[in-house]
């Protein structure tokens, strides 16, 4: 196999070569091909999601889906420490050696399988840890070997990202994930209503795996003459733990809300939350889908000691995620009760829910595009602002629920208290992390304008008229009011928000 930089397509541009402006433009536009990819794979991911949910929610009910819901979140927690860091640290690592790419990729992929192994073990030592509401039964105690898999894929496709291949993360995280896990619960609700969710995902995540493998596998090959060198393992898992306790920190972000609310409320209410979640981290997808091809880019930018061109290309997708998010956060959380009704009616209670947990995406946006270049340039400061995070949101989320339990608040409210404790907290991360990043560049990190204001009047302007419709017409709010918002939101931004660097995420290649 021949050595070279990551390539965007199949052709081997010769970007060392490239002056410094020109491989920019270079960076730029690479960074322009994902977003459209991403953008591309958020709508296949949408329309393979919500029949999982629709299923999930009509079939098996809230109580089934909420057990469901706290097993796979202790079991993706502990594939994310197996990965050790690596889905983002193996661009730092591929860029910073100089032995074959492809050795470098094994060793990334045998570390994983051994964190794997180990954390799937203690899961099977202690499989209440998947139920603790709940007793074992059936293959329930087999469920952590899945681990194995889902920390795989995610570092199968990190090194496919190396080379630019987005498109890999698509097919396997937007087609075959999401339609492997929704053809899946449809069928085992016929086999049994009680294993049926948790037996579809463990299909989906095999699935998943394979069309990891496979484009990991056509473009890197085998890895000939390599051979596993425990002292070379340890140190690459060594060097990553600060990426691994980043990472740790940020998904464990996502999901303490609902392991904080477990700790409060039914499992019924747990799985109406769940919902909402699912339904929230759909434009989440737009911006964790670009720290594959940011890493690349930062790692050698860092290495030319081009922070200017850093502060750039953090602000420009920092940009384009956050004028996209809050696009589909309006166009899903003003109608909020209609979306959450397709799920079921009991579904309803969580539209105030959906709407925290939409603006919390946005308001993390900002903090995640400047976490691609602190995880290199201040891994430790970067984890410290991650737990204070943690800990604030920590502490918000056992408030709020206390206050409101003891108010006798309804459901909707109680349900809403972590969704708002997570939106403040990723908030206050943000400011904090793209303060820190602009005074390391010494540059300044833009990545909110003022035309997103004016493009969200707009929206919420359209998006009241159609709530305003008589309850019976609520399929209107779904049909035509969606659209009508992210349109009228979208014509917005484009007028007055995009430049021309902007304007060429939409192009298929820029302009010479």
């Amino acid at each position: 196999m021949s050595e070279g930089k990551p390539v965007l397509g199949g052709a081997q541009p010769s970007a060392a070569d490239m002056p410094a402006e020109a491989r920019e433009q270079s960076d730029i536009a690479a960074l322009a091909k994902g977003g459209r990819t991403n953008v591309f794979g958020f709508l296949l991911r949408l329309a393979a999601r919500l029949p999982f949910l629709f299923i999930a929610g009509r079939i098996y009910g809230p109580e089934v889906l909420g057990r469901f819901a706290y097993a796979v979140l202790v079991v993706e927690f502990a594939a994310q420490i197996a990965t050790m860091g690596l889905k983002r640290g193996l661009a730092g690592a591929m860029a910073q050696t100089g032995r074959p790419e492809n050795h470098v990729v094994a060793d990334a992929m045998t570390v994983t399988l051994l964190g794997s192994v180990f954390t799937a073990g203690l899961l099977f030592l202690f499989p209440q840890a998947m139920f603790p509401n709940s007793n074992l039964h059936g293959l329930d105690r087999l469920l952590p070997l899945i681990v194995i898999a889902v920390a795989g894929s995610d570092v199968a496709l990190a090194a496919c990202a190396w080379r630019y291949d987005v498109g890999a993360s698509v097919r396997a995280r937007s087609i075959v994930e999401p339609w492997t896990i929704s053809i899946g619960a449809y069928v085992f609700s016929f086999y049994s209503l009680r294993d049926g969710l948790i037996l579809s995902y463990v299909l989906s995540m095999v699935a998943a795996l394979l069309a990891s493998l496979w484009p990991m596998w056509r473009h890197f090959g085998w890895a000939q003459g390599w051979f596993p060198s425990p002292r070379r393992l340890g140190r690459m898992a060594r060097r990553n733990l600060p990426l691994a306790a980043a990472d740790a920190v940020e998904w464990g972000s996502r999901r303490l809300d609902l392991a904080v609310l477990g700790l409060f409320v039914s499992p019924a209410v747990v799985g109406i939350y769940y919902v909402a979640q699912q339904v929230a981290s759909l434009p989440q997808k737009l911006k964790t889908s670009f720290e594959p091809i940011l890493g690349p880019v930062i790692t050698r930018n860092l290495a030319d000691h081009n922070h200017a061109a850093i502060a750039r290309q953090v602000s420009q997708v920092g940009f384009w995620i956050i004028a996209a998010q809050v696009g589909i956060a309006l166009a899903l959380g003003i109608p909020g009760e209609a979306v959450m009704g397709l799920v079921g009616p009991q579904f309803v209670a969580g539209a105030l829910a959906l709407g925290f947990l939409l603006a919390a995406e946005a308001a993390a946006a900002t903090a995640v595009v400047s976490e691609s270049a602190l995880v290199y340039m201040a891994r430790w400061r970067n984890i410290l602002i991650s737990l204070g995070m943690i800990v604030l949101q920590a502490g918000l989320s056992f408030a709020l629920l206390l206050l409101v339990q003891r108010a006798g608040y309804p459901t909707p409210v109680v349900a809403a208290a972590p969704a708002l404790a997570l939106a403040v907290a990723l908030g206050a991360s943000s400011l904090v992390k793209s303060a820190l990043l602009s005074r390391l560049l010494r540059q300044r990190v833009v990545t909110w304008r003022p035309p997103l204001i004016v493009a969200c009047a707009v929206a919420i302007i359209v998006g009241c008229a159609f709530v305003a419709l008589p309850h019976r017409l609520e399929w209107v709010e779904l049909v035509f009011g969606a659209p009508t918002i992210l349109a009228a939101y979208a014509v917005v931004i484009w007028r007055y928000g995009f430049g021309p660097e902007d304007r060429m995420l939409f192009r298929r290649r820029p302009v010479e």
